[in-house]
């Protein structure tokens, strides 16, 4: 297809607030990767200008040519600002050879994501059409995965004279979508599914080399008769070419579905949020988002667990430490399966006692625990305090 004015209009206004899109970029640069945070503001700035004008050309040659080709989005080599001539920066070197190669991919994905936001926000304003959108769209997210396998490729290449590393191919497919081309390029004609996981002790730090131990019989294996096993902020990640038993009691291990290499990223994220859930909940063994219910609702809604703490133990507290007395005990009868005499003896006091307590909650808080509703509502609320923290109080990152 031939350049739209409306593409080269959406293209020249970004150019011109080209210095908000950098800020922008650096900004969730510094927020969500510490790596980036670390390097220094004038150099980052500089980078992040050459890559975003880099991106903008991109996008114009993809709508031009119909093709993904184009120089390089990453944040890293040797760049000068856009309208500026070619200078040596403050610190020579490029950034993306000193920081995490996972960090990198972020970065690049990070800024895609920037420069495609906005450049759909011009077209769109420009009254350009869906259909104009989405096969843009899909030119520069296939572009986007293929810089994707060049940043890890050549890392890799960079780490080992014999060839890419197999930990490094499954990084990419963990963090970033990548496309068919891409995993026939790394894997050849045998790319198998595999159930991505992510996986951390239930308590105390996590050695790796004990947790790929655990899971090695269920582990997946590469080509070459390697595990396909890395590390995510700690945790083990990976591919598993069948579930394990649950009965895992060292370990905590959330699990995505089995997926096609070009699809693991999304599945992966599904694992990362099972495994969030149930280490705020204490749970050990394997889980998925799926199986973990409402706990997986009370993680993702904070919103509606915010409401339900205010309707259902709000009014505790204006009780002091009677109202304090009364949730402890409504959640002992919860943990309990609804067993008065064992949450009675959990607090050390006598049936009655907790009887007594439970209808005295009923009275404050205007719940009735003999209603279903009501007594889920009331779970939700505790659950939601035990993961995201009592109002006004600081929460564990």
């Amino acid at each position: 297809m031939e350049v739209s004015t409306t593409v080269a209009a959406a293209v020249t206004a970004l150019r011109a607030d080209m210095g908000s899109v950098v800020k922008e970029v650096t900004d969730r640069l510094r927020a969500e990767l510490p790596s980036y945070a670390r390097v220094p503001p004038d150099l980052l700035t500089l980078r992040v200008a050459r890559a975003m004008d880099r991106g903008l050309t991109v996008v114009h040659r993809l709508c031009e040519h119909h093709c993904c080709a184009g120089p390089e989005l990453p944040v890293h080599g040797p760049v000068h600002g856009p309208g500026q001539a070619a200078q040596q920066p403050a610190r020579t070197g490029t950034i993306g050879d000193t920081l995490p190669v996972d960090d990198v991919i972020r970065a690049h994905r990070i800024g895609v994501d920037v420069v495609w936001s906005r450049f759909s926000r011009e077209m769109t304003m420009r009254r350009a059409t869906p259909e104009e959108l989405l096969a843009i769209g899909e030119q520069v997210w296939s572009w986007a995965a293929a810089m994707t396998v060049r940043i890890v490729r050549r890392r890799a290449e960079d780490a080992s004279p014999a060839g890419p590393g197999l930990e490094e191919y499954v990084r990419m497919l963990l963090l970033a979508p990548v496309d068919a081309a891409a995993v026939r390029g790394w894997a050849g004609g045998s790319a198998p599914a595999g159930m991505p996981f992510r996986a951390r002790a239930a308590s105390g730090p996590t050695a790796v080399a004990h947790v790929v131990e655990m899971l090695r019989p269920w582990v997946a294996v590469g080509p070459a008769g390697g595990l396909m096993v890395t590390t995510v902020d700690g945790d083990v990640a990976g591919l598993l070419a069948a579930r394990p038993p649950k009965l895992f009691r060292d370990l905590v291990l959330g699990l995505g579905a089995a997926a096609h290499p070009c699809d693991v990223a999304s599945e992966f994220a599904s694992a990362s949020l099972a495994l969030r859930v149930a280490v705020s909940f204490d749970l050990s063994g394997v889980h998925t988002s799926d199986e973990l219910g409402l706990r997986t609702a009370v993680v993702q809604t904070p919103a509606v667990g915010e409401r339900l703490v205010h309707q259902r133990l709000a009014p505790l507290r204006e009780r002091g430490e009677d109202g304090a007395q009364l949730e402890e005990a409504v959640t002992a009868f919860l943990e309990h399966g609804l067993r008065l005499e064992a949450a009675a003896r959990s607090l050390f006091v006598h049936p009655n006692t907790l009887r007594n307590r439970l209808r005295r909650f009923e009275e404050v808080s205007g719940t009735s625990l003999r209603d279903p509703a009501d007594l889920a509502e009331t779970w939700w609320a505790l659950a939601h305090q035990r993961v995201h923290g009592r109002p006004g109080a600081p929460t564990d990152a």
